[in-house]
């Protein structure tokens, strides 16, 4: 394990104007805790998983704080110093990949791991606020919830009406749960967004999570339904948008299907004894 005294000095002496330069900077914790505990796995036709190792991040004594450090740094960041469209769109996606993975290990009811989100309420409870509903984020003074980065920010009016909205943020932001598209063990910045937006998209329609054909049906995951009007907007229809971005064998598949249907949402806990047949190493 490399040392955390060396991170938290290193994040505490930056001046503000290096942090609002790049996110490599100021995701230092959280970007430690994608290079100790998350795994990307390829799947056959190049498609890509990933499963974060709750287990061994619990067991790790420095990860309570780096979370807390990382916390702290978000909480005193001012947003409105981002610079331009790219850096952040990249912002926000770490902003929200960061908090959740941080829920996930910080709110452990009875001291044990959720086996999903829905745990902390939703749609099992429906009188308590789902994990995307709870305003227990601050960025910048500001507090606020999943669907707030998401929907809001992300995905959201203002967002649109600058030309910076990009249905591809669906293939980003992770919910910590198997049917989500995977997390990266690389943080988003605004030199790698566009290739990882692209990377992400078509991997995923590499995996049977995502998208997949049995005779002339189309499956497809169920973020296409939930968010069809995105998806339709950015590329005239899901089909559309489906061609527009996988790799030209998927493309040519998915144009010979006349039907389509969706794959059912798998929301178990995204550590790797919840995905099926698949055999995570370690780099």
């Amino acid at each position: 394990m490399r040392s955390l005294s060396f991170l938290v000095l290193f994040m505490a002496m930056m001046p503000a104007w290096v942090l609002a330069g790049t996110n490599s900077s100021l995701y230092a914790g959280y970007q430690r805790l994608l290079n100790d505990y998350l795994m990307e796995q390829t799947l056959p036709g190049d498609g890509l998983v990933s499963a974060f190792d709750y287990s061994a991040a619990l067991a790790d004594e420095q990860v309570a704080q780096i979370i807390a450090r990382q916390t702290e740094v978000l909480r005193d960041f001012d947003p409105d110093t981002l610079a331009g469209r790219d850096q952040s769109i990249a912002f926000w996606i770490n902003a929200y990949n960061f908090f959740m993975l941080s829920e996930i290990l910080t709110d452990r009811p009875d001291g044990k791991l959720v086996s999903s989100v829905w745990d902390y309420g939703g749609r099992v409870n429906p009188f308590v606020d789902s994990v995307f509903e709870r305003e227990t984020f601050v960025v910048g003074g500001e507090r606020m919830s999943l669907n707030d980065i998401e929907k809001g920010r992300l995905l959201g009016k203002d967002y649109a009406d600058r030309g910076w909205k990009d249905a591809r943020v669906h293939f980003a932001v992770n919910c910590a749960s198997v049917g989500c598209p995977p997390l990266r063990q690389q943080i988003y910045t605004a030199d790698n967004l566009e290739a990882m937006l692209k990377d992400n998209v078509r991997r995923a329609f590499n995996s049977p999570y995502h998208l997949k054909i049995q005779g002339d049906r189309l499956y497809v995951t169920e973020l296409f339904k939930w968010y069809e009007q995105d998806f339709s907007k950015a590329a005239g229809s899901v089909r559309s948008f489906i061609r527009q971005w996988a790799d030209n064998d998927t493309a040519a598949e998915v144009a010979k299907t006349s039907s389509l249907d969706y794959i059912d949402y798998d929301w178990s806990l995204n550590r790797p004894s919840h995905f099926k047949g698949i055999a995570f190493t370690r780099d």
